[in-house]
């Protein structure tokens, strides 16, 4: 894919409120999910994966820079928002990548009303934000397991520690 094709993901609120709009129009489920996305490794791979399964098209709500250093230190982000956005978008699961800088999505949430809202499985169900706007629409809110052994924190320590994983995690 080119990084043309890679960057059209990469979209804004105006022309993600069109685009639900025309999958509304076609009959198109969307699914929702939001995060960092600091450093993507395996577990965020089958995670999108798992969300994308769950309808027609997935768009990923990434925080900006100040809002992951908020919630993940000064240290956090590792990588800016521009290359964590065209990661996400370089993955064939994701079909539009979109950033926030609000303390959380709600504001995106309650614009696009996705069919389907998914959050790791940190969070339960009834603490995921925008849960009530989805679920009022007739959507579903789901709080899907990570991948054993897989975590940005985990893997930071790691190369901080300078450890090579341990192949029977």
């Amino acid at each position: 894919m080119s990084r043309d094709k890679i960057l059209a993901k990469v979209v804004d609120r105006p022309s993600m409120l069109v685009e639900r709009k025309k999958l509304r129009v076609a009959g198109r489920s969307l699914v929702f999910t939001n995060g960092c996305f600091d450093i993507l490794h395996p577990g965020h791979v089958r995670y999108l994966a798992e969300a994308r399964a769950l309808g027609d098209r997935l768009v990923v709500a990434v925080n900006s820079d100040a809002t992951v250093s908020a919630l993940k230190g000064e240290s956090r982000p590792l990588a800016p928002l521009d290359e964590r956005m065209e990661i996400l978008a370089a993955l064939e699961v994701v079909d539009y990548v979109i950033s926030f800088d609000e303390p959380t999505p709600a504001a995106i949430i309650d614009a696009l009303v996705p069919d389907v809202l998914v959050k790791g499985g940190d969070w339960t169900t009834d603490n995921i934000v925008g849960r009530e706007t989805v679920e009022n629409a007739g959507g579903r809110v789901l709080s899907l397991p990570f991948a054993p052994g897989y975590s940005t924190t985990g893997l930071i320590d790691r190369i901080l520690e300078g450890q090579t994983p341990d192949p029977a995690e």
